[in-house]
Order: C-alpha cells, then structure tokens, then sequence
C-alpha cells in the first residue's frame, strides 16, 4: 500500500485511508430497530462437522447415542480445526451426509440430533485464564469449539499462537461490520460491549500485547458509546476508534492499515506487521468460553431482508435455516430466494433445510425489488473503474482475461491470492461480469492442482522408498549369505582330513549342515489329528513308520 489521506479520528488517533472501497447502500436500520431475541428450542438439530476454514471435526457419535448439551460431539482433527459440540439433549437420528449451508451447494457430514426438550448440559466450568499458559489456553479454546465469527471463520486458538517468530503488539477488535444489512455485530455491541472486552483480555494475555483498539465504524453511534462506557471499566487500556463508513474497511488488513498505518506485505498477514484481528462476537464467545465454561453452541444471526420480523437472534448451532426463518415471521410473498451472508460476499442459498454454522451472520431473503435479476455480462471494456475500487490495490481486469483463458500462473503472477474477494470489482463494472467468481474460479484450481501435485509427490516418494528398502533387503541378504559361507569355509578347512580336498571338504560340510538342519525341522513338526485314532489307522501308522526306518537304515539317509 501506498501513501494514503490521513485524518484524525476519535481520541486524537491519525487514521490512515486505504485505497479504493465503495460505498453501497446500507439498509442496516431495517433489522436494528429490536433487540436479540433468542429462539425457542427447537425439535431437531442439524449440525455440521465442517463449519470453518481447514479440517473438518471427526463424528463422536452414533446413531442411537444419548447426547447432553455441550458435550463433545465432533472431535478437532488436525491442526486447523476445532471441535463440535451438542445444541441441546436428546437422542442422535443420523451420521451421514446433510445440506449444509455452504457455496458448493453440496452435502457434507452431519449428526443430526431429535431434541428431548429438557435441554440439559454437561457440566460447565470457568477457568482460570491468568493462571493458564498460552498454550494451554490455546487447547482449552479449541476444544471448547472457538472459530472467528467474522468473515474467514478461522480456528481461534490458531489466531492466538503468531508463532515465536512473530511478536503482536496490536490487538484489534472488529466492531466495523461494513458489509451491507448485516448487523448481527452492531446489536452484540449495543447489549454485550462488557463481555466483548473481557473476551478480548484473554485474547490480550494469549498474545502478550498491550496496544488493544475497537474499531466501529462511525455509522453506529449507540455501538460505539457502549464499548466507550465498558472500556472505562475493562481493567486495561482499550481505545475505541471511530472509523469512516466504507466498505470493505472492516476487512482485517484494511482495518488494521487503516487504525495502524501498517500495511500488509503482499501474500501475508496482518501479524506480519504486529497486529492481529478479531472479530468482537469471536470475544463475546470466547468470554463465555472461559468465564461460563460454555462451548461455542450459540451465534447472533441477522435476518433481514423481505421477512415478516426481520432483526438479530441468538441461534443454536444447527438450527434449520427454515426454523429460523418461520421465527422471524417467515418469508413474504413474492420472495425470490435467500442469501446467506451480505449481498457483497454472500452466497444464495438453494435449501432451507441447511442449518445455521458458525460461519452463518447473516439470512437475507431476496425480493425483485432489492434484489433483481443480474444483467447478462457485457465484454470487458478495460476501463480501469475496477482497478480504482480495489482495497487491495491489485488489477482486477487482468487476472480475470487470465483467470477466463485459464492461464493460472499469470492470474497467480497479478497475485490472485491477495484478492479478498470482496466484490468491490464487479459492484462498478459496467460490464457486469461476475468478476469474483472467476477469481474463485482460478483459486480454486490451484489449489486443486497443488494438492495434485503434492500427492503425486507422495507417491513418488513411497515408490523410492519402496526400492530403497527392496534393494537394501537384497544387499543384507547377500552380505548375510556371504558372512555365513565364509563361515562354513573356515569350519571345513580347520575340520578337513589330511590329504582331503579342501572344495570336496567345503561340500561334505554343507551337506551334513542341510541334513541337520532338516532333522531339526522334521522334529519340531508336531503331527495333528491324531488324538482320536482307531485302531486300524493305529497299525497303518506303525507300519509306514517301520518301512521308513528300514529304507533309512538301508540308504543311509532320511
């Protein structure tokens, strides 16, 4: 990033403008005019064992099991993921694939649970957070299910842990909410700003920072005069900046530039320069995490748009979106489908019966008034109004004539991979072209593609090391074959009579080892079936074995 404007914001503190942005329609007020309610526990739960960036969990249970609310039902696998946690009591239906409330469209693994209306939890427990080591810490969030609630959805316990390369002396807590309808932040901040600030002392602890700024965007006066009035009484210093309302200034590493002044090298991240992001309903949760000893069983949803009561509730993890919405009033007449998340970066949503996850801030239910039809994409006409709107300062309009003719490495050389994906492109393009879901498109397939290559690799390696050890198991053979005739060797020169050839000697010795060795191994075959003979079969027996005995002593051999 370049030099930027600078003004001063709230407190005295220079703010630093980014470049590009634009500046939507807002219609944030249609959903902020009542506060959070919470939903009614519902008859049945859907919940997903893949609800943020990196591995899904691991089902616990199976069909037929007895479940408590908060307790462990998805088991964190590998390094990047977290667990899953039970709603509420009841009995587990199923363990297979579900819809699931996810871009692809496509069904993913899922235990479904038939609530037995008592609701009743495991045992939950606070903790003592300034006793713990970070690392510790950092477990205990993982497996109490804690992943952003802000736009990546990533593990939180990961966010903690910069690495000891790293030192963060920034903590920034996103209040911003830029993107258009969502208010699910706005309302978390109104109602809960003193737990937000006591999730975000852990958070400060983990990282052994000092600096902690929120950053709200000045379009949300009653958020910003909650988190001043908790700050006076957070126990650590806590600056409450007032940001301009410009989308996408709640991004991590334009709001972190943007407060800071630091910009995000190119392919990195905002730790890279000492600040890490988190989003304030990721430290409300995490408050409840450490203070209540409760998992991540809950998130504030929007539900805005062409509904009957549209605001903010607090939704259990797994609620059907159809449930949610029939507590929202239900869709109106003449609804034309659903978004899940903002209209900037959101996705449509063909099937209700998907349930809520933790990535899940927002439901917006389209009409053909708001939200028309997309006009069919015109050609590019390379007037540059995409490159201007760019907070990422990269050149849209090339990386999609590349990512279109599906020339990856080019795309990647215009770094495809600091495109945010926030959708400020194709918002000016006057030739409507979709221009982010090419740049999806192009990251994808890298991505397809190095996991390719990577198991190519894998495999490359197993086929040498496989010839390796073939090759090394020959070579032991024959230096063992060869030790051991030399062996025989000296044994038969030290034994031979005088006179005696020594190569007819070497012979007559492995000869006499051969017959040894073979009398040995007729000795220890023990004979079978032999415990319940008659008599006959007796005397057969007796019989063979004498005939063997005389042709022995006749030959002279066995």
């Amino acid at each position: 990033m370049g030099a930027r404007e600078q003004r001063p914001g709230a407190g005295g503190r220079r703010l630093h403008a980014f470049n590009g942005g634009v500046h939507p329609e807002e219609h944030k007020s249609v959903s902020t005019s009542r506060p959070i309610q919470p939903l009614p526990l519902l008859p049945r739960y859907v919940v997903p064992m893949r609800q943020h960036i990196g591995n899904p969990a691991a089902p616990l249970v199976q069909v037929g099991d007895k479940v408590l609310k908060g307790q462990m039902i998805g088991l964190p696998e590998g390094a990047i993921s977290v667990a899953v946690h039970a709603p509420t009591s009841g009995t587990v239906l199923a363990v297979g694939h579900r819809p699931v409330t996810h871009p692809s469209g496509l069904p993913d693994i899922c235990v479904e649970i038939e609530a037995d209306g008592e609701d009743r939890a495991v045992a939950m427990a606070p903790v003592d957070w300034r006793a713990m080591e970070p690392g510790a810490l950092r477990a205990h969030l993982r497996d109490m299910g804690l992943a952003g609630l802000g736009g990546a959805v990533f593990p939180s316990h990961v966010k903690l842990d910069p690495g000891k390369e790293r030192k963060i002396h920034t903590l920034i807590l996103n209040g911003a909410e830029c993107e258009p309808w969502i208010t699910c932040d706005d309302l978390t901040m109104r109602h809960h700003a003193a737990e937000i600030l006591a999730g975000a002392a852990v958070m400060r602890h983990a990282l052994g920072c000092e600096t902690v700024l929120v950053g709200i965007e000045d379009n949300k006066p009653e958020a910003q005069a909650a988190m001043r009035a908790a700050a006076e009484h957070a126990g650590y210093p806590v600056e409450v900046v007032a940001v301009p309302t410009r989308y996408p200034g709640g991004g991590g590493k334009q709001l972190a530039y943007t407060l800071t002044g630091l910009a995000t090298p190119s392919g990195g991240l905002t730790t890279d320069v000492g600040v890490q992001v988190f989003n304030v309903g990721t430290a409300y949760a995490l408050h409840r995490a450490v203070a209540l000893g409760e998992p991540m069983l809950s998130r504030i949803v929007t539900v805005t748009g062409h509904v009957a009561r549209p605001g903010n509730y607090e939704v259990r993890i797994g609620t059907p979106i159809a449930d949610l919405l029939a507590q929202a009033g239900g869709e109106l007449p003449e609804a034309t489908g659903l978004i899940i998340g903002g209209p900037m970066m959101g996705f449509d949503l063909p099937e209700t019966a998907a349930p809520v996850v933790k990535a899940v801030n927002c439901v917006i239910v389209k009409d053909r008034l708001l939200f028309p039809p997309p006009p069919a994409p015109l050609p590019c006409i390379r007037c540059g109004a995409c490159a201007r709107a760019c907070p990422a300062d990269l050149q849209p309009f090339e990386m999609y004539w590349y990512a279109k003719a599906k020339d990856l490495g080019k795309a990647q050389a215009y770094s495809l991979f600091d495109c945010i994906e926030c959708g400020c492109c194709g918002y000016v393009c006057p030739s409507h072209i979709p221009l982010v879901g090419y740049y999806r498109f192009a990251k994808s397939e890298i991505w397809a593609r190095e996991q390719e290559k990577a198991a190519a690799d894998a495999a490359r390696a197993r086929h040498e090391f496989r010839d390796f050890r073939q090759e090394r198991e020959k070579r032991e053979k024959a230096e063992k074959f060869a030790a051991k005739a030399k062996e025989t060797l000296a044994a038969t020169t030290a034994t031979a009579e005088p006179g005696e050839d020594p190569e007819a000697a070497r012979k007559k010795a492995i000869l006499a080892a051969a017959m040894e060795k073979a009398r040995q191994a007729k000795e220890g075959v023990q004979p079978k079936n032999i415990d319940k003979l008659t008599a006959a079969q007796q005397k057969e027996i007796e019989e063979i074995e004498a005939r063997r005995a005389r042709a022995v002593e006749e030959k002279g051999t066995p």
